[in-house]
């Protein structure tokens, strides 16, 4: 089996200097420890026309490369439907009519966590069950036996967090994207997963899944984000924060490159070059403010 990291983005719009910055990390960690590194484009939510050729360019201009082919998650149906088979075939699974205003409005059920489902539709009986077949769509969740996880994080340490009764397929037939994260990395032989520090509160959910589908729980990495002056998470909004805008502000693709390597105290250049001084340990622990154009003294 292979032994590799990835980047995964989706294919919703343009990256930005954030989601480049740590799809640097995201290679930087694989190529530093020999692990292969992969591209999957998680395509199973809205996919805007032409954003996944741009990203692919965008990653190549930074000098992200990877092997094999790209992956797709709309062409791996076959595997997440399997998982839940095994989910469903172990009594792990249980339709929910619920819908987000309605679990937003619900009181949480005694001794949940913070913000956990609150396990409206978990118990109903057959009556129940019919009428609201007959009202809407289900979804599948799943029938979670424990209210928290703990993951090891090789940046953060130990970490506990919410499990839930979480969606595994959503009432349009959808698969969603915790269940198929989860299947996507043990197929394509993932064991090391670099992320932004957002992700990190689902991680326990993801690892409690691949536990019950005897899947190897991957290594985790959940590294800083890239924030505005303001200290909000760095968005398109934010001005020439993609490549495109950048380079019509005179910033090329090198120059923005080796800001942010600059930005993880790592030499300039080709990120081949970036190799030899790359240590996880010494990478910064805050979020990162953007600047401005590079070189634009912004």
């Amino acid at each position: 089996m292979t032994s590799a990291g990835r980047f995964a983005p989706s294919p919703s719009g343009e990256l930005h200097v954030g989601n480049l910055r740590t799809a640097i990390l995201a290679w930087l960690f694989a190529r530093s420890t020999g692990r292969e590194f992969l591209l999957r484009v998680e395509d199973l939510d809205r996919a805007r026309a032409g954003s996944e050729a741009g990203q692919l360019r965008d990653l190549q201009a930074v000098g992200v490369t990877w092997d094999g082919d790209v992956v797709r998650q709309t062409a791996r149906g076959p595997l997440y439907a399997r998982a839940i088979d095994m989910l469903e075939r172990a009594g792990l699974t249980y339709e929910c009519f619920c819908t987000r205003r309605e679990i937003q409005e619900a009181a949480s059920a005694p001794h949940a966590p913070q913000g956990a489902y609150p396990g409206t539709c978990r118990n109903l009986d057959r009556a129940e069950l019919e009428f609201k077949r007959s009202t809407r769509p289900a979804a599948l969740r799943l029938r979670a036996d424990v209210t928290e996880f703990t993951v090891h994080d090789i940046r953060r340490g130990r970490f506990t967090g919410v499990v839930d009764d979480l969606v595994l397929r959503r009432n349009d037939g959808v698969t969603a994207y915790n269940l198929a994260v989860v299947v996507d990395d043990a197929a394509q032989g993932i064991d090391q997963v670099v992320r932004g520090d957002d992700l990190l509160p689902s991680t326990p959910r993801q690892a409690y899944l691949a536990s019950l589908l005897n899947i190897p729980v991957p290594e985790y990495a959940h590294v800083p984000l890239v924030v505005n002056r303001d200290g909000a998470r760095l968005a398109k909004r934010d001005g020439a924060v993609t490549l495109a805008d950048l380079a019509a502000a005179g910033a090329d693709a090198a120059r923005v490159r080796d800001t942010l390597l600059d930005s993880l105290g790592l030499p300039p250049g080709p990120l081949a070059n970036a190799l030899a001084s790359f240590d996880p340990r010494s990478l910064p622990v805050e979020p990162w403010t953007w600047p401005g154009v590079p070189g634009a003294g912004a």
